[in-house]
């Protein structure tokens, strides 16, 4: 089996001329669980290449293992682009967070019709932190939203707050996953949470990258 893991494109902090990208550890980490599972991964972005890479702390010793090694930095400088995937081949996507998810993948039509289709298809679709940014304008095949009249979770406006961008991010995450008619559910802030709901998987923070990863290869492995 494999796994679509969505990483964004987008390397700019809203104005603040800061970078930012995808979130190493919820990377890593839920690779970690993919790869020790036995599940083949692709990588997407919005374009292609090497996406950028924000979180890098070698303290973590899976994001230095992964940072050391030459298999997975030459992958990742060649992912693929959204129109180059083919849907039918993936039985679950994953979208690791990262502030940079939030200014692109939203409002990519190519992404967000990616990730409708592949879980119309029967796939499990995850996503943690920001990452559930990606699914704010995914729709059925019916023209629902994905997330309506789901319990999900997410990186909460209290979060947001405490890490001081909550005039910085284009949106507030919470917010527009209610506004798009999600339940949501969080805990205290940078807390591991997770939340499945049907073949959807969803994570509050950093904190819950391998959890989201677990409760997806649970629902594969179930099936």
């Amino acid at each position: 089996m494999r796994v679509l893991i969505v990483l964004t494109s987008h390397d700019t902090l809203g104005n603040t001329g800061k970078p930012t990208g995808y979130y190493l550890s919820e990377l890593t980490h839920a690779l970690d669980v993919f790869t020790r599972a036995g599940l083949e991964v692709d990588f997407v972005s919005p374009k292609g290449g090497r996406p950028p890479m924000d979180g890098v702390s070698r303290d973590d010793a899976l994001n230095r293992a992964f940072l050391d090694d030459a298999r997975w930095t030459e992958r990742l400088g060649s992912t693929l682009r959204p129109e180059e995937v083919d849907p039918t081949r993936y039985a679950a996507l994953y979208v690791p967070g990262g502030h940079g998810t939030m200014f692109d993948l939203p409002q990519d039509t190519r992404v967000s019709g990616l990730i409708g289709t592949v879980y119309a298809r029967g796939a499990v679709v995850a996503a943690v932190c920001h990452g559930p940014a990606a699914l704010v304008n995914v729709t059925l095949p019916d023209g629902t939203y994905l997330v309506t009249g789901r319990e999900v979770s997410a990186f909460t406006n209290e979060e947001e707050a405490e890490v001081k961008l909550t005039e910085v991010v284009p949106f507030l995450l919470e917010s527009k996953l209610i506004e798009r008619g999600a339940r949501v559910t969080k805990v205290a802030n940078f807390q591991k949470h997770v939340v499945v709901s049907e073949r959807l998987v969803t994570g509050q923070n950093p904190a819950s990258a391998a959890g989201v990863a677990e409760e997806t290869v649970r629902l594969l492995t179930s099936r």
